[in-house]
């Protein structure tokens, strides 16, 4: 790997020591305001030794992270740093092993390198938008799919409630669940499950560097509307996501309301 890419595996590693550190020490937490949901040391901690690792090394890009104030300057960088320090910070704070740090670079609104890196579980997920997806070092590719009926959904409860979709119920799926958006669409990458669907307004930090992973593994990756995702926007959130083969990606648009 060469350029951005090593660059954000290289960091990723670095930093996930930094993550594990605090894992199971009960870091302080406090809520963020607008229920905005938790945040604690370990998150400022990590997001500090990623900033200052992948600033020093590119300090032209601009800088896009849940754990920073926003800087209107990214917008007119010619690429971005796009950074979620711990995708999951619940899972964490709970001691659970899957929480993920998200790292991405985008360029003219396009992902065109991502690493998604578990470290308690020494996970790392990677691409390059002229590359293949891959698990520590080993090509993987989603799961082809090609009807509906029966497929693993990685989403929330919440996201198959009737009010989002036209016959009052969601197509016939398999629910399963993982905290991180970032890793929902690694698993998906890798093909141990088949989709995974969010229909609320979605932060591009989430989503950034596993959307170009699940991509690279032949998924179709787009908005809840199906239109395709645009990164480093003035207003950093996408309309939802969905991940999947493209004949299950089909059967949750047709089913779910506009």
């Amino acid at each position: 790997m060469t350029g951005d890419l090593a660059l954000l595996t290289e960091a990723a590693r670095r930093a996930g020591p930094v993550a594990l550190r605090y894992w199971r020490k009960s870091p302080d937490t406090w809520e963020k305001p607008d229920g905005a949901g938790p945040v604690s040391a370990a998150d400022l901690a990590v997001n500090d030794a990623l900033e200052s690792d992948l600033r020093a090394a590119r300090p032209a890009y601009g800088w896009l992270s849940e754990e920073s104030a926003d800087d209107p300057a990214r917008l007119g960088a010619e690429r971005c740093f796009i950074i979620d320090p711990i995708d999951g910070t619940r899972a964490y704070l709970d001691g659970s092993p899957d929480f993920a740090l998200s790292l991405a670079v985008a360029a003219a609104g396009r992902v065109v390198a991502g690493v998604v890196y578990l470290p308690a579980q020494d996970r790392l997920y990677a691409a390059a938008i002229d590359g293949a997806a891959l698990c520590n070092g080993q090509p993987v590719r989603m799961s082809g799919r090609t009807q509906i009926e029966g497929a693993t959904l990685l989403t929330a409860r919440a996201n198959l409630a009737p009010d989002h979709w036209r016959q009052g119920q969601p197509p016939p799926v398999q629910r399963k669940f993982r905290a991180s958006l970032a890793w929902r669409l690694c698993l998906v990458a890798e093909g141990a499950y088949d989709a995974m669907l969010t229909t609320r307004p979605t932060w591009e930090w989430d989503i950034a560097a596993g959307s170009l992973i699940a991509a690279r593994a032949g998924a179709l990756v787009t908005d809840r509307h199906g239109a395709p995702l645009g990164f480093n926007r003035a207003d950093p959130r996408t309309t939802g996501c969905i991940a999947a083969s493209p004949a299950v990606h089909a059967g949750l648009r047709a089913g779910l309301l506009p």
